[in-house]
């Protein structure tokens, strides 16, 4: 029997990607999973598709760099079932471009989704484990939380602090019973290889996407490894082999790592069209 059977699980971002997979993959376990995204379309759709498999959800909008929606959100969730047993704070946003062509605004939106988001769904989410004396918060970073990338440097730095709010607070959440672990997956095919793009002509844009493309997981994959390492409580659990990979060279050859991004970061810079922004 799974260990997600008639467990309440908060799946944020689940209207697509990752969120969708797990939400999905955690229904079939016998889960019941609160579906939370602000495309609320997208998530009752794919809560009629579990409904329609025979598992339980439900779909709500939620806009989680709305920290008082998200903390009510989670409170009235966890009064109407009685529990809370899993809180997956899944929502995120991506940024490409060097660090020149971000805006202050760009910089605010993602810590506002990417850092405050995850902080409201795990302060929300704690305070009702912390009562029960028991539950597990898992935090979806990146890669990019584990090693340096250059083309996503403020998309890098949001997922250092999930990853460091994470393993922070697990040494301290042991004392209440209470689990945290943070997922750091390499390229994972999602609608986030449509996202914003700075500073680069559409062409060199499609060439950067189909290159990524050509290693990426599947969704349903990484989903299928994140419930792997939640039901081995992992305090990180890496998800694909590049992943893995560098984050072994990041620990072990920092040196190594530094001379590949620069090589990155060189070709990213020859990419570029424009001039950087004034913010």
């Amino acid at each position: 029997m799974s260990m997600f059977r008639n467990k309440i699980a908060i799946v944020t971002g689940g209207g697509s990607g990752i969120g969708r997979a797990l939400a999905r993959d955690l229904a079939r376990q016998g889960a019941d999973v609160v579906l939370a995204d602000l495309q609320i379309d997208a998530t009752q759709r794919v809560a009629a598709e579990i409904c329609a498999a025979g598992g339980k959800t439900s779909a709500h909008c939620l806009d989680v760099s709305d920290s008082e929606a998200v903390e009510s959100f989670v409170m009235r969730t966890a009064a109407e079932k009685g529990r809370l047993d899993y809180m997956f704070n899944n929502a995120g946003i991506f940024i490409l471009g060097e660090f020149c062509d971000h805006s202050t605004a760009d910089w605010k939106r993602m810590l506002d989704v990417n850092v405050s988001g995850v902080f409201a769904g795990t302060a929300a989410a704690y305070a009702v484990m912390i009562r029960q004396g028991s539950g597990h918060i898992v935090n979806t970073a990146s890669i990019a939380g584990l090693i340096p990338t250059p083309g996503s440097t403020a998309y890098c730095a949001s997922k250092h602090a999930v990853v460091g709010l994470s393993t922070a607070l697990r040494a301290e959440a042991a004392e209440y019973g209470v689990k945290v672990s943070a997922v750091c997956p390499g390229f994972i095919d999602t609608p986030l290889f449509d996202s914003k793009v700075l500073g680069m002509a559409r062409t060199n844009e499609m060439k950067v996407k189909a290159r990524v493309r050509k290693i990426a997981m599947m969704p349903e994959q990484c989903a299928a490894a994140i419930l792997r390492g939640v039901a081995r409580n992992q305090a990180i659990i890496p998800v694909t082999g590049h992943a893995r990979i560098m984050w072994a060279l990041n620990r072990y050859f920092p040196g190594l790592v530094q001379a590949l991004m620069r090589r990155g970061a060189s070709r990213m810079h020859r990419e570029r069209i424009q001039g950087p922004v004034n913010s």
